[in-house]
C-alpha cells in the first residue's frame, strides 16, 4: 500500500473485531447511508461486475454459486472490472439524512475472495450541489478524509470505530477500494443532524431516524430488527419491521426503547402493523420517560410513564394513539407487544422542547 499515489491523512481509528461490528455501533448510532433511510449511490468510476447500488443495501449479503450473468459470476455487491489504470475505484453516496457526523465504518466483502478489495479508503464533505461532487470524480476537490487507508482482505466484515469522532457534518461520502475489486455491503454509521424547524410549535416525528431518533435497545429481534421502527416510509414485506419470536410463557411483552432525536413535548402517536396480517401484537402499549442520567437506559428504570392507552392491535393498519402527557418533555419512548409479534413503524410526533 506505500506506493499508492493518492494520499490521505492518518485517522486514528480502532479496527472493531467482525463479531462486536453490530454492538458497537447499533445501540447508538444509524447507519446514515443506508439506501431504507434514503441513501442514494450518485456516481461511480466503474460497476462491470456487480453494481454500486448493492453497497447500501441494508440486508445482510447472499450468495448464489453458479449463477451466471452477462458479465460473469453473480455478486450481491459492487464488483469493478479488472486492471484499473486508476489508483483506485470510487462511488459517492449521498446521505440519506440532512446532514450526518460519522463515529464508524464497516465494509463487508462477503463472499467476495481473490476478487476482493485489498484496501479502502472514506472521504466525506458538506455540499448542497451533487452536481459539483460528482464533477470531482476521482480527485481531490473539496472532499475531507473520514478514514484513511484501510486493508482488507477475503470474505469477512471489516469495522473501524474513530478514535476521536469530530462534530463535523457531512452530507456525502466517497468510499474508495484500491486499486479494484468488490464489497458487498458498505455502513457509515454515524448520528443525523437533522434541519429542525425554526417555528417552536412545530410538530413533528422526533423518533425518525432522519430527525435523530436511534433505536437503542430491545429484549428481542428474532425475525426484524428494531431499527427499522424508524425508518421512512410504510416499508415493502415484513422483512423491514421489527418482529420477535413466538412466546410461549404466560405474562410476556417484548419492547424496544428509542432515543428521541430531541427532548420533546409528545403529541400524539403512530404505530404502523404494515403488512404484519397473521402476526401482530395482541395490544400494543407506550411509556416515556425524561432520561438524564448516565450509561444505558434500562427498561425498568424508574421513572417510565404510561403516556397512551392500551392499543388493541390490528393486522396492517396505522393505529394512532393520543399523547396523555402532553406538557411534560421525554427524552425516550418505550414501545411494548403483548405478548410478541410485529410492528412495522412507530412515529412519536412532538414539540422540540427548546
Amino acid at each position: 500500500m506505500d506506493d499508492i499515489d493518492y494520499k490521505l491523512e492518518a485517522v486514528e481509528a480502532t479496527r472493531v473485531p467482525a463479531e462486536d461490528i453490530d454492538q458497537t455501533f447499533r445501540a447508538s448510532c444509524i447507519d446514515l447511508v443506508s439506501a431504507t433511510l434514503g441513501g442514494q449511490v450518485l456516481g461511480f468510476s466503474n460497476e462491470w461486475f456487480a453494481d454500486a447500488a448493492n453497497l447500501i443495501n441494508p440486508a445482510a449479503p447472499i450468495r448464489q454459486p453458479g449463477k451466471m450473468v452477462y458479465t460473469g459470476a453473480w455478486y450481491d455487491g459492487w464488483e469493478t472490472r479488472r486492471h484499473n489504470p486508476e489508483p483506485f475505484d470510487w462511488v459517492v453516496i449521498r446521505l440519506g439524512v440532512a446532514s450526518g457526523t460519522v463515529a464508524g465504518v464497516e465494509v463487508d466483502t462477503a463472499f467476495f475472495s481473490g476478487n476482493h478489495a485489498p484496501a479502502i479508503s472514506v472521504e466525506g464533505c458538506f455540499s448542497q450541489d451533487d452536481a459539483e461532487v460528482l464533477s470531482w470524480k476521482g480527485a481531490r476537490g473539496g472532499w475531507e478524509t473520514i478514514l484513511g487507508l484501510q486493508e482488507c482482505g477475503p470474505s469477512q466484515r471489516f469495522g473501524w470505530k474513530l478514535d476521536s469522532p469530530s462534530s463535523k457534518q457531512y452530507t456525502h461520502v466517497r468510499l474508495n477500494m484500491y486499486p479494484d475489486g468488490g464489497i458487498a455491503r458498505f455502513r457509515l454509521f454515524g448520528h443525523a443532524v437533522p434541519v429542525f424547524p425554526e417555528d417552536k410549535d412545530a410538530i413533528f416525528d422526533l423518533a425518525a431516524a432522519q430527525n435523530g431518533g436511534v433505536a437503542v435497545s430491545c429484549n428481542d429481534q428474532h425475525f426484524g430488527t428494531k431499527d427499522n421502527l424508524i425508518l421512512p416510509g410504510r416499508g415493502q414485506d415484513m422483512g423491514d419491521g421489527w418482529e420477535t419470536a413466538r412466546s410461549r410463557s404466560k405474562g410476556h411483552f417484548d419492547w424496544a426503547i428509542i432515543r428521541l432525536g430531541a427532548p420533546g413535548y409528545v403529541q400524539n402517536f403512530v404505530v404502523d402493523t404494515a403488512h404484519f396480517r397473521g402476526n401482530y401484537p395482541q395490544q400494543i402499549k407506550l411509556e416515556a420517560i425524561e432520561w438524564k442520567g448516565e450509561g444505558e437506559l434500562a427498561s425498568d428504570a424508574e421513572g417510565w410513564v404510561a403516556v397512551a392507552e392500551p392499543i388493541k392491535g390490528q393486522p396492517d393498519v396505522e393505529h394512532p394513539a393520543e399523547s396523555l402527557v402532553k406538557d411534560r418533555a421525554f427524552t425516550h419512548v418505550k414501545l411494548i407487544m403483548v405478548p410478541d409479534g410485529g410492528i412495522k413503524r412507530l412515529r412519536v410526533f412532538a414539540k422540540r422542547a427548546v
